[in-house]
Parts: structure tokens; C-alpha cells; sequence
């Protein structure tokens, strides 16, 4: 299986999201970008690869250890910005050091399951989209989405969003499973995070 581990917005906070998103995607040059659906839109905390199957029984022993030691924590859907010219995403603001220290956890948690494929330098966001194919006709009087001043002007165009404040108060491990080149999350499994009390 191909797993990840995340934390999940709550539908409202993706809704304003998607209610907020839905202009741009009316930009020029947006259309060129490979849109995320709700259920693809998620905070990754750690990327895990293939995984064998027989290998879930202690990682998912890890990833509840992990959640019984990290509080909930409040976070809200903020501002946007891209990575390069491949990736569009909307920020995270709130208690961010705690999920950043939920992610260090996860990733030390995971290690010996995810080798390398774990090793990222965590960044919270949220994708919204990705450059797809540069196929199709280029005019001059547009930059196109796929690059970084195309991108440049969808992020400055969501630059003043911020959703509602919501609590992240569980840890997921998601499963991607591809489908003509589309892919497809569902949960594995799921562990709520500490009480604050």
C-alpha cells in the first residue's frame, strides 16, 4: 500500500476553502493546473511509500504512541503560495509549532517504514493544485499557470484568505491509490491526538 500520514481539515473549513478557491480557478491560466477535489486536500506530515502489508500492525502501533503524546491544537487555512512552478497551495496558521512537532514525531516514529521517502523538510500547507501538462496554446497577453509568475499571480489572489479556526485532533494514516493517473486517498486508520487537559 501507498500510505501517508495527515491531518484532516474539517468539511466547513474545506467548504470556505473551495468557496474561496473557486474565483481563481476563473483566472487566466489557472486552467492549466490539475485542481485537488475535498478529498485531496489534507496537511501531510509524512509521506511513507509502498508499505508492505505485514508491516501495518507496528506502524500503526508507532503512529498511536505518537498521538497519545501530541495535544490537539487549533489551526485555520491561511494566505497561499506555490512551490517553484509545479504547486499552488494554501498556507496554515494558528498553532503551527505544534503540528510542525507532530510532524518531526511522525517522521521519527516512521523512519525505520519510510527510509527516505519520509525525509522531507515539513512545511505545512495544503495543496490545491499542481501544473499539469503544458500542452494547449500560449497567448502573449497571459503567463501561464505553470510557471512561477503564473503561479505567482494565483497565490497573490488568495493572499488575504483566512478560514475558520478548527481543532486538529487527529492523526490519520491515508492510504493513495492511483486511477488513471488520478489519485485517490481514503484512511487507514485514524488515533485522536491527546486531550489538553
Amino acid at each position: 500500500m501507498r500510505l501517508f500520514v495527515a491531518v484532516l481539515p474539517p468539511a466547513g473549513a474545506l467548504q470556505e476553502l473551495a468557496d474561496a478557491v473557486a474565483p481563481v480557478r476563473g483566472l487566466p491560466g489557472a486552467e492549466r493546473l490539475r485542481w485537488t477535489g475535498a478529498e485531496g486536500r489534507h496537511l501531510t506530515l509524512a509521506f511513507l511509500g509502498e508499505v508492505p502489508e505485514e508491516r501495518l500492525p507496528a506502524l500503526e502501533a508507532a503512529l498511536a504512541g505518537v498521538a497519545g503524546l501530541h495535544p490537539a491544537h487549533r489551526l485555520r487555512l491561511a494566505g497561499a503560495g506555490h512551490f517553484g512552478d509545479r504547486v499552488l497551495w494554501a498556507g496554515v496558521e494558528g498553532q503551527a509549532r505544534a503540528l510542525r512537532r507532530l510532524a518531526e514525531a511522525v517522521g521519527a516514529a516512521t523512519a525505520d517504514v519510510a527510509g527516505a521517502a519520509g525525509a522531507f523538510d515539513f512545511h505545512p500547507h495544503l495543496t490545491l493544485a499542481r501544473a499539469g501538462s503544458s500542452r494547449g496554446h500560449r497567448r502573449a497577453d497571459r503567463r501561464p499557470a505553470g510557471s512561477r509568475a503564473g503561479l505567482d499571480d494565483l497565490a497573490r489572489a488568495l493572499d488575504g484568505y483566512r478560514g475558520p479556526e478548527w481543532a486538529a485532533a487527529e492523526l490519520h494514516l491515508m492510504k493513495s491509490e492511483l486511477d488513471g493517473g488520478f489519485a485517490h486517498y481514503g484512511a487507514v486508520r485514524s488515533w485522536p491526538l491527546a486531550d489538553r487537559g
